[in-house]
């Protein structure tokens, strides 16, 4: 039966490791030669120095493990970021001994297996006290960054060794796509395919249509009394219905391996259409390959459609998966009217690769290379 470690030596060994530094090695080397001139001389000086530099790295080990137990970390992450965005993060940590103070800690986040965040330090964390720590975290690839958990290390007390401890933490965070300005040729694109037009018609709503006279059956709550007392005659207020401009944006997902760089510039192309357009009260529905969203405005439908192409993959061109990304649906058929805007990385009639994907508004490509600057 092989030898198993109890289950507390198992935690404590499993999330521990310890490096030398080079004044470590020095130290040691330093230690061998005092124990090898020890045995050749038989001098007990050397014998009680060898004691002594040996009683170092055994106090060196047990004052960093103590630093190192029963520390208390939470971290607050945004649960949307976006790439290439800087956002702070904080890490709150809290000594929980009673009596011993951990002193030299650096911290670093740890994500996906590796400790590529910035470090952040700790001089003396007393007994009982908890600090709270922040960092600049800026995403690097779209989809879902998994912090696996926070590494603690500390050099104390002697700066022998490098003691570390990792404390598991599981949190999972969405990145988005990199937003960027519209450029200047795709908004003049837009405005001439009537994108930024609105219909003006009667119907509820606050701006004011038309004044009338009076009619049997008018709500008398509509009267506009002054014009009513400057004509004597009473007078109805008509009122210009909200109209709620909508659009549709298709995002492509059928595009090779090789064009999977023109498929992340589409992604973010996407995702600033969204920005722009709902910033410019559109509602807006989303459709990415085969899937889709409701039509919705508002910060909360933003935010669910920036998660959509968060997450969004892009496919290997197959029969299915291009007929799903084909736009079957044209302007005229959709209930309550709209613009149908495609975003296309690939197209499979294309000689070789292009750098910048195209764009479509209802049915018409937009001239031009560079859509977000």
């Amino acid at each position: 039966m092989p030898f198993q470690l109890p289950s507390f030596a198992h935690r404590v060994f499993r999330y521990r490791s310890t490096r030398i530094t080079s004044e470590g090695l020095q130290f040691l080397i330093f230690a061998l030669a005092i124990g090898i001139a020890a045995i050749n001389t038989g001098n007990n000086l050397f014998y009680l120095l060898l004691a002594m530099m040996l009683s170092l790295i055994l106090v060196s080990g047990v004052a960093a493990e103590y630093c190192l137990r029963r520390l208390e970390l939470r971290r607050h992450v945004p649960d949307l970021l976006f790439l290439n965005t800087s956002v702070t993060t904080v890490l709150a940590v809290k000594n929980r001994k009673s009596r011993l103070t951990s002193f030299s800690l650096t911290l670093c986040d740890v994500g996906e297996g590796q400790a590529v965040f910035p470090q952040v330090e700790i001089h003396a964390l007393p007994p009982g006290a908890s600090r709270l720590l922040s960092y600049q975290l800026t995403p690097t690839r779209r989809g879902k960054l998994h912090l696996s958990g926070v590494r603690i290390s500390t050099e104390f007390p002697f700066g022998l060794f490098t003691k570390r401890a990792f404390y598991p933490m599981e949190d999972v965070t969405v990145v988005c796509p990199e937003l960027r300005p519209m450029s200047e040729r795709l908004l003049q694109g837009l405005f001439a395919a009537g994108y930024e037009q609105a219909v003006h018609r009667r119907g509820h709503g606050s701006e004011l249509y038309n004044l009338r006279l009076y009619q049997a059956g008018d709500d008398s709550r509509s009267i506009h009394w002054l014009t009513t007392a400057r004509t004597s005659q009473l007078t109805i207020r008509e009122t210009e219905t909200e109209e709620q401009r909508r659009a549709i944006i298709h995002l492509t997902t059928s595009v090779p391996a090789s064009h999977d760089a023109l498929f992340e510039r589409a992604v973010s192309l996407a995702a600033s259409l969204v920005q722009h357009l709902m910033q410019h009260g559109y509602s807006i529905q989303l459709r990415v390959g085969s899937e889709r969203s409701s039509f919705g405005q508002g910060a909360a439908h933003r935010l669910e459609l920036f998660r959509m192409l968060a997450l969004c993959q892009r496919s290997t061109p197959t029969a299915k998966s291009m007929e799903q990304d084909e736009w079957s649906d044209g302007p005229s058929d959709l209930d309550g009217g709209g613009t149908v805007v495609v975003v296309q990385a690939w197209c499979d009639s294309e000689s070789g690769e292009t750098e910048f994907p195209r764009v479509f508004i209802d049915g018409e490509v937009i001239p031009g290379a560079a859509y977000a600057t």
